[in-house]
């Protein structure tokens, strides 16, 4: 009978191995040399690279364009110095899809944010605070039973953080002075 449980439980074990090992993973980096170099910039693309570990970015996925929702891992700083406009992933830069079967294809969109306006992606942007989103593309998840490496974020291009509220009022005082001076 001890023989009978202990070779369940061991079964049990694997299966949970495997299901695990199943997972698609994603390397979260925008910069891998020969494979992706997407910088996020301050205000414009080919402007100021974004720097400053106040800024963040994070991973959504899903099985359609449509259905993005975050990664539960903390969001990642982005670097200062030579490596700005890229954000630090960590000592592992390998992001678990929950849900999603290696080998399966999956849809991704990197947002960052303002931390210092809100603790989640939502609340820095309702607060007024710098936002911006990657084009939203589609890769096919790694991992898997045997192990594949994990995908890379091919299919990203680089991307600038939405101007701040300031510079659309300052654009829109800019209009309404040009239409008042040609109604003289």
């Amino acid at each position: 009978m001890k023989i009978k449980k202990l070779l369940l439980v061991v079964a049990l074990s694997l299966m949970g191995v495997s299901s695990v090992r199943a997972q698609g993973l994603i390397d979260f980096r925008n910069r891998i040399t020969g494979t992706i170099d997407a910088p996020v910039y301050q205000n414009s693309v080919g402007g100021t690279l974004l720097a400053g570990a106040n800024f963040v970015a994070n991973l959504w996925y899903g099985t359609s364009a449509g259905s993005l929702a975050p990664i539960t891992d903390a969001a990642s700083p982005f670097r200062t110095g030579t490596g700005a406009g890229y954000w630090n992933a960590g000592t592992d830069s390998t992001r678990v899809l929950p849900g999603i079967l290696a080998g399966s294809t999956v849809f991704l969109q990197v947002r960052v944010w303002d931390s210092a306006m809100g603790a989640t992606y939502a609340l820095a942007k309702a607060a007024g605070g710098a936002w911006g989103d990657s084009n939203t593309f589609s890769v096919v998840a790694g991992g898997g039973s045997p192990p594949t490496a994990p995908t890379a974020l091919g299919g990203m291009t680089a991307f600038a953080l939405v101007p701040e509220p300031s510079t659309y009022a300052l654009m829109a005082l800019g209009a309404c002075a040009l239409l008042f001076r040609r109604r003289k």
